[in-house]
Parts: structure tokens; sequence; C-alpha cells
């Protein structure tokens, strides 16, 4: 009997053990005299299961999670008889509930296959937007991606196409496509995810997105805590230039794009486009004021597309099925799908893609099965560390970007963090400030000192001196922060405090 088994070997699998499981079954394969091939595949981002195990069986893959390295001798007993029977059995993989009822089509291929194989991506349908978009002009290839209703997946939700029209028609010598890979947000991991078990998806993203405004560079500016997600990128980019994806005749097009992959120096205010395209310039990455904005004068001074991970990747599958295709998932304006990321006190984190419109109680309590602590959950922000922290009556809010904003609360990148009934929130509304205050660039005073004043001003409630005098105070502080800040690193960090002040009242008083 030869067994083929697929073990990830993304970060998170490897934290939880993964590399250990591999090399007891390379051990006790060879001890026992079994064929083995042992694939390494990236994660499918069910991450309360991992390290976990996956074997071709009859025809299908079926799964055993979470593995160690003790269980993997009684595995391999099971494995020669009845798998079923091994109290680590969860099926077919494709008919897990949890990953069954999700709508993927940015992860559609996460987990599949190695993630360096180009033969793997190309039989899973990739580049197959790009073989369609070298057939179309540089303006058929915008009109698709407007028409599909593709928003930027960053946080600010701008539309796409209009973005790229924008670049497209301004005059430059040089023009420049930029990948923002620095996810720095509290909770999310969809970008290091795609990147480590899908990485030929954004360079594939990233020539079309080339292709459609005229630009024939591209960088990836990627979080520097990211070394298992640079080694594959510097791989993939290398295999993809040998085998003519990359360089000045694109599978033999007459088109060329370039790449080159570049790491960030641990701030988070480099999320920020502006202060992003400073830093890969070689200079202190600070915010820019605006106008003019970065698809007239980016980078270099030149007109440049910033668009961060998951949407430069929606744009394969717009161009794979077509604008329609995408257009018809999603609620409102916000179409398409959302890689929600569950993080924080919750029984099965993980990534969840589902189309706009699901709800984030459905999300918590249907996938995230409610919290780790098995108490109640009593808050969940969303959107990342400037994110409001949602009560239990707005958990039943859809998710899609109008109906979160109406709320006063943001989708941001997906970031799901959730908070049981012991979180105190006075000292969230305290790191909200005291994690502006640490990542600021400096730039602008109300948010430099705005939030070392909003520090202190939350110690005095804390210590409750002069209670209502300081809330009072603080409501103020957090207006002149939103209404005077340069960018939304100073002016969102007042919906956390808000929200908490607000909602949770009693922590505070």
């Amino acid at each position: 009997m030869s067994l083929r088994l697929f073990v990830p070997r993304d970060t998170t699998a490897l934290a939880l053990g993964a590399d250990e499981v591999a090399a007891v079954l390379r051990r006790e394969a060879a001890a026992r005299d079994l064929p083995l091939e042992l694939l390494r595949n990236g994660s499918r981002g069910l991450f309360w299961l991992e390290p976990l195990l996956e074997l071709e069986h009859e025809g299908q893959r079926i799964a055993f999670g979470p593995v160690d390295a003790a269980a993997v001798p009684a595995l391999l007993e099971a494995l020669a008889n009845d798998p079923a029977a091994h109290p680590l059995y969860l099926g077919p993989v494709a008919q897990i509930p949890w990953l069954q009822s999700q709508q993927r089509l940015t992860f559609g291929r996460a987990g599949l296959g190695d993630p360096l194989c180009l033969d793997n991506y190309r039989s899973l349908q990739g580049f197959q937007g790009l073989e369609n978009a070298l057939r179309l002009s540089d303006q058929e290839i915008v009109n698709a991606v407007t028409e599909s209703g593709l928003r930027g997946r960053g946080g600010a939700a701008f539309p796409a196409g209009i973005k790229w029209q924008s670049v497209l028609d301004a005059p430059g010598e040089q023009k420049y496509i930029v990948c923002n890979a620095d996810e720095g947000d509290s909770g999310t991991f969809a970008d290091r995810l795609l990147m480590e078990a899908d990485p030929y998806q954004l360079l594939e993203g990233m020539i079309i997105a080339g292709l459609a405004v005229g630009a024939t560079r591209g960088y990836i500016y990627l979080r520097s805590e990211y070394p298992r997600a640079r080694d594959i990128l510097e791989e993939a980019i290398a295999r993809a230039r040998a085998d003519n994806y990359l360089g000045d005749n694109i599978r033999g097009s007459g088109r060329g794009f370039e790449l080159e992959l570049r790491s960030g120096a641990g701030a988070y205010i480099c999320g920020e486009e502006t202060a992003l395209l400073d830093s890969l310039e070689g200079k202190r990455g600070m915010v820019r004021a605006k106008p003019p904005l970065p698809a007239i004068a980016g980078l270099f001074g030149q007109p440049t597309v910033v668009n961060n991970v998951l949407t430069l990747a929606a744009v394969t599958t717009v161009m794979a099925q077509g604008a329609a295709f995408y257009h018809d998932f999603g609620s409102g304006r916000s179409r398409g799908t959302l890689a929600v990321q569950l993080a924080g006190n919750i029984r099965r984190g993980g990534l969840v893609e589902l189309a706009y419109g699901a709800t984030l109680r459905s999300l918590v309590e249907d996938y995230g099965g409610g919290t780790y602590s098995g108490r109640p959950a009593r808050a969940i922000q969303v959107g990342g560390p400037l994110g409001a922290y949602l009560p239990e009556s707005q958990w039943d809010t859809p998710l899609d970007y109008e109906a979160f904003a109406a709320i006063g609360a943001m989708l941001g990148h997906g970031g799901v963090v959730v908070f049981d009934d012991t979180v105190d929130m006075a000292q969230q509304a305290r790191f909200a400030m005291e994690f502006c205050a640490l990542e600021s660039c400096g730039k602008c005073t109300p948010c430099r000192i705005g939030s070392v004043r909003g520090v202190e001003v939350l110690d005095r409630v804390v210590a409750r001196q002069d209670t209502a005098g300081q809330i009072e105070l603080l409501r103020d502080l957090c207006a002149t922060m939103e209404a005077g800040s340069l960018c939304a690193m100073g002016g969102l960090t007042p919906h956390p405090v808000r929200s908490a002040l607000q909602y949770f009242s009693g922590d505070f008083s």
C-alpha cells in the first residue's frame, strides 16, 4: 500500500508542529517499509484543526486533525486498516461543514497542492485570467474590473476600477503596481495565508494590473514579520520569471512586466499607502499630504496603483470567470466575497470566505463556535485596532461596507477579534490610544500628541479621578483627532474609544 499524504507548511501549521508531524511520518513509514509520498501543501485556513493531515483515499481527500507527532504511529496503523476508526478522522475534506458552506473564490486553491508548483497552479485554472487579459486592451481590462464591483480589500474599500482608470489616464514615463502586503491589523492573517498557500495568484493579479494601466514594474511591500511568506514569494517570483510569466515578453505576448519583493521595517503606519511609498523610496515612512493622489503622483512621483494582496488576487477571478460572475456575489455596493479572519477568544479560529451580506453573529457563532473560554461573548472588534467595539445588539448587522458605516463601524481588512465577558473595556479603550501613540508617524499634531494625551486621560478615568470631567475631555480630544489628523491612523483611533464609552459605559465609572 502506498500513501499520498498532505501536511501544510504555512506559518500557523509550522507553529503548531507541522514539521515535527512530517518528520515522524517519514521516520515511521521508513521503519514499516511503507511507501509514502508526502506533499507539503498550503493551509486551508482551518487553524483550530492544524496540523491538518490529508490522505488521498478512494478518489478523494480525507482529513485528520489536529494531528501531533505523538499521534502518528497509531494514525499510520489506522490508515492501513480503517481510516474512519481513528478518533481524529474528520471525513472527506470537501464535506467538512465549516469549509463546505463557504464561497471560496479567492481561497479556492488554498491547501490543494504544492504552493510553488506551477503545473499545480495551472491545473486549477491558474493564469486563466492572465491569458484572457492578454487578449484584451488595457481599457477593456479596466472596464471588466469596474463592472465587477471589486473594491479595495485593504480597508478603505475604494472601487478598484476607478483607481485603475485614474492611473491608466495619467501621463507618466513609468507607471507602477505596488502591492501593500504590510498586513498589520490585529487578528488578520488572510494576506499571509494567500501568499503562503497560493502565491502565484498574487503574481498573476499584479501582472494583470500592469497590463491594465500600462505599468511595467511592480513591487510587493511585505510585512517584515512574515519570513516564511518572503521565502515562498522569492521562489515563486523566480519560477514565474523562468517560465516567462515575468520579463520583457510575457508568454510570447510582446508585453512586459517585472516584479520585485521588498520587506518593510515593522512600522504599522507603512500600511498607509503614502507612508508605504515613502518607505519603498528609501525614506522614513511618513504620511504624505493629499493631493496629489498616488494614482497621479505615487512611487518616485509617477502614476501608481496601490492595492492590497486580496484586491489583486481577486482580479484573477474577475478576469478568469468574468465581471458578471464576480458581481453576482455580495449585497448592495459590496460585491464579491469577504475573507473574514476569526481570532481572539474564539473556539474555532481561522479564515472564512463568504459573499458579503452574512451577519457577524453567524460568523462568530456558526463558524467560530463561540468563545474559546466558554464564557459569553461581550464585545467584538472588527477592522483591526482602529475598528469599533461592537456590543451584542449590533451583531446582526450584515457584513457590507455601507451597513457597517451606518453603525459607526468598519470592515477594514476583515479581522474579527472576540472578547468574552471578562474583558475590561476601559482598558481596551486605553489600548487603542496607546497603540496610536506607539505607531504614529509623528507628522501631524492631533495624532502624535493627541494619542499621548488620550492615554493620560484614560489613566485618570481608570483611577476614578474626576471621571465625568475626564470623559468629557476625552470626547473633545477624540473630536480633535478625528477632524485634524492627516490620515486614518489618528482619524480612526477615536472609533474604538467612542464605541467603548457608548456601549460599555459601566467600565468607565
